[in-house]
């Protein structure tokens, strides 16, 4: 049942920020991935940590986390774990909070169960489907319709490139997030009218986000406005738009 595995999730991501926190501004040991970024010896930690707890409690499960090796044996399988052991690993070497960890379960393709934690907040965004989405224990929804101009959406400079619009580029209210996940939960939360990101995008960096932003009465899709589908054979989507209906739509209807 998706509350169970909820649980599992809770459990495991709360794991996670104990030995992630004990990095945390202890200057760890950094790699730069070719084309990825930074990783770190925390993540690596995490990412070991997370394997060993959710795989041996569902040992049928597949498996893809963004600091493991992937196999291609989960295409096989009911069920997944989809991971980011540190989800904005540049804000955690800053020093910044704005970092989490992403934890989904997928089935045919859909997250059942979700949460993202951020240790360094005390942030825990959870949902699981037909369950609803909470913010530390309470409810949360996505906002309500607001016009895309007073639209306020997490998002990047970039994205505001005229060619990435069919008119002018709108005016919405900017804001910016270091962690994917952290954007789609705050979306989730109403904090936020929405966020996007245009470009080719993890599966790992927004499952969990997926299913608490439709969990709180958002829609999250790609970039073209298609249903969001997990455990690809190459685990990236088309970007992603995620918020309330009534802007999130918008911005899809803006888009070139």
């Amino acid at each position: 049942m998706p509350e169970n595995d909820l649980a599992l999730l809770t459990e495991a991501a709360k794991a996670a920020g104990r030995i992630a926190l004990s990095f945390f501004k202890e200057d760890p040991q950094v790699w730069e991935k070719p084309g990825q970024g930074p990783v770190s010896e925390a993540d690596l930690a995490v990412d070991a940590m997370l394997s060993e707890l959710l795989r041996a409690a569902r040992p049928d499960y597949g498996w893809l986390s963004e600091e493991t090796a992937d196999d291609g044996t989960r295409l096989t399988t009911h069920r997944q774990f989809i991971i980011d052991p540190i989800d904005g690993t540049r804000a955690f070497l800053e020093g910044s909070r704005d970092w989490s960890h992403s934890l989904a379960v997928i089935e045919d393709g859909k997250p059942i169960a979700a949460v993202v934690y951020l240790p360094a907040r005390s942030d825990t965004f959870a949902a699981a489907k037909g369950w609803g989405a909470t913010h530390n224990g309470d409810p949360i929804r996505a906002s309500a319709s607001v016009a895309l101009a007073q639209a306020h959406v997490l998002t990047t400079k970039p994205t505001l490139n005229p060619a990435n619009w069919l008119g002018a580029p709108p005016t919405f209210k900017k804001g910016y997030r270091s962690s994917l996940a952290y954007r789609m939960a705050l979306a989730a939360s109403g904090r936020f009218d929405a966020m996007l990101s245009l470009h080719k995008t993890w599966e790992w960096d927004i499952a969990a986000g997926a299913l608490i932003v439709e969990e709180a009465q958002g829609r999250a899709t790609d970039r073209t406005g298609a249903a969001l589908r997990f455990n690809n054979p190459h685990p990236q989507v088309d970007g992603v738009v995620a918020g309330g209906q009534a802007t999130q739509e918008a911005l899809i209807g803006a888009l070139a």
